[in-house]
């Protein structure tokens, strides 16, 4: 994962949260009362997005051009074929990294419903980091990622959401992509480096399994979506580009109970895989943790040896996957 290109100095003021209302002191207790109970759709399991997650950390890091990452990526085509995926597309290429590196990357694209013209695209990065840039050591920044939150999170969030829909086929159409190659960016300085992320991404934009009918509606980008006590602000150009879905995510997340964690406030801007889809013309949010109570940025696990599975919380998996799978169950098919 990739970098901030706005730091959060500048951090928007609280954007009013959709669904709320109060009364005055005399009626509260009789408006808490009769208010309905929200209603979940599907029945996301918080514990088997974790089995998920430590499922793809046991291969070990996954780096395109690894056993690892063969291995893992032969496991999510088998997962989806195993939760009813109409479609699954792997897209091979080989492409060049900042430092001359080939990388043999593997998109991997999966249906549900195909037929349907209202249509949700599902993305998280399944890579991980070659090396720990944010360790303080030389030995240990040499090493590669364990890639628990950053990378298996958002993919594990995703399998479980496609278990359900393929128990119970959503009325939208819901398309799922897991890039390759996101973290082997340049993190050196990050002026004018942000062409050296998302490289699977890059590659999809340019060869989509698309016209300009089936073309999703909207996106919605899973990155670090698992640590320990995390808190989601709504990313600048998610919130600017992509508003619509932004909104409706995070109103979903305030009516689950979910608004402690989902907290309704803009932060800074990130380089991650939703900039190049928004620029294909996918208005596509990112839910991701960037402004850490612990850090002020990403959280304290990030791009170190560190992000395993002892920081992955299943209390946060449960509020995203919630809300994300209510999200889709809630879309009509036109």
């Amino acid at each position: 994962m990739k970098k901030l290109s706005l730091t959060l100095t500048a951090v928007l003021t609280c954007v009013a949260l959709l669904c709320s209302c109060s009364g005055s002191a005399g009626n509260t207790a009789k408006s808490d009362n009769s208010a309905p109970k929200p209603v979940l759709y599907g029945s996301f399991d918080k514990d088997s997005a974790y089995k998920y997650i430590a499922e793809q950390v046991a291969f070990g890091p996954r780096v395109p051009g690894t056993k690892a990452h063969d291995d893992c990526g032969q496991y999510l085509v088998d997962r989806l074929k195993q939760f009813g995926a109409d479609t699954i597309i792997e897209q091979h290429a080989v492409v060049e990294a900042f430092n001359g590196d080939k990388l043999p990357i593997n998109n991997i694209f999966a249906r549900f419903n195909p037929l349907a013209i209202n249509r949700v695209l599902l993305v998280a990065h399944w890579d991980t980091r070659p090396w720990a840039n944010m360790e303080t050591t030389d030995d240990k920044r040499s090493m590669p990622v364990p890639g628990a939150n950053d990378g298996a999170s958002g993919v594990g969030v995703i399998l479980e959401i496609a278990r359900n829909l393929g128990m119970k086929a959503p009325e939208c159409g819901v398309d799922i992509l897991f890039t390759d190659a996101e973290d082997y960016g340049n993190e050196g300085g990050f002026v004018n480096n942000d062409a050296t992320w998302c490289l699977g991404t890059q590659y999809w934009v340019e060869n989509m399994p698309y016209t300009s009918v089936n073309r999703p509606s909207y996106g919605i980008l899973l990155d670090m979506v698992g640590g320990t006590d995390a808190r989601f602000h709504r990313e600048m150009m998610s919130n600017t580009e992509a508003k619509s879905p932004t909104v409706k995510i995070w109103s979903e997340a305030n009516t689950l109970g979910f608004g402690d964690i989902f907290v309704n406030k803009v932060g800074g801007a990130v380089i991650d895989d939703h900039v190049f889809l928004i620029k294909a013309g996918i208005p596509t949010t990112d839910i991701i943790e960037h402004v850490s109570n612990a850090t002020g940025n990403f959280p304290a696990t990030w791009h170190t040896l560190d992000d395993d599975m002892q920081h992955i919380s299943t209390k946060t998996l449960d509020a995203v996957g919630k809300t994300v799978l209510n999200v889709v169950y809630k879309e009509k098919s036109i």
